[in-house]
């Protein structure tokens, strides 16, 4: 069996931040899926059939069979499970945004320092699960999506910023009716962490590519001038 070829550090760094892309954007899409399907049971947008059905043995009040209208009961549950089902991968495509965007930020921070990452590195919590990095990139004065960059990185404080206010105000004992406004708020602009950090992951993916480019130049030096090199040591016929 031939042995697999080891990729540059340039090309597994990208792969690695690309696969955290990938991640994010799988659970982005199953978030999408799963709002679709929760307006399909809307109960504002969707008419019930009144048609009821007996349940026999099963008297009511006053001592004769109920009865139960399935349509509207189907419609309640699904309305449950779908809920359940967009809670759930919103929270995942927040996580894996969150990941995405700050694995980027990491990378391209260790290349502007010198280092040679072969791949993103995360800190792992108490159940193993990799915790999300610092989010700036800060020594990117000549990158052309700099502003872009700092205009999704600011985006996406601002939504994790109403998150924390919110979760300050929910967690007091006491809230006025101004302050349970201002929650709501916040809990508006907190639901769109997930994709501004997926946006702002989009532009800092492509400033690990930028970083990159210095470093990809030298290892095409270097095989360059590896070649020149046996070439020159090849006998003349």
């Amino acid at each position: 069996m031939p042995e697999k070829k080891t990729q540059h550090w340039t090309a597994s760094l990208a792969d690695s931040v690309y696969a955290l892309y990938e991640t994010a954007n799988e659970y982005r899409t199953a978030y999408r899926a799963a709002q679709l399907q929760a307006t399909t049971v809307d109960f504002v947008r969707r008419m019930t059939h009144e048609g009821q059905v007996t349940l026999a043995g099963r008297p009511n009040a006053w001592g004769r069979d109920s009865t139960r209208t399935p349509h509207s009961r189907a419609l309640s549950a699904l309305h449950r499970l779908y809920g359940t089902l967009e809670s759930e991968t919103q929270g995942h495509y927040e996580e894996a945004a969150l990941l995405y965007a700050s694995g980027a930020a990491w990378a391209v921070r260790a290349v502007l320092r010198g280092e040679q990452p072969p791949r993103v590195v995360f800190q792992v919590d108490d159940h193993g699960e990799p915790g999300p990095h610092a989010l700036e990139i800060p020594g990117l004065d000549t990158y052309a999506e700099g502003p872009a960059l700092d205009a999704a990185y600011n985006a996406l404080v601002r939504c994790m910023q109403a998150a924390e206010y919110g979760e300050d105000l929910a967690g007091r004992d006491y809230v006025s009716e101004h302050e349970a406004g201002e929650m709501h708020k916040a809990n508006a602009v907190a639901d769109g962490t997930a994709d501004a950090a997926f946006a702002y992951g989009l532009i800092a993916q492509r400033a690990v590519s930028f970083a990159l480019i210095g470093p990809r130049r030298a290892r095409e030096t270097e095989l360059a001038q590896a070649h020149a090199a046996v070439q020159t040591d090849k006998p003349t016929p």
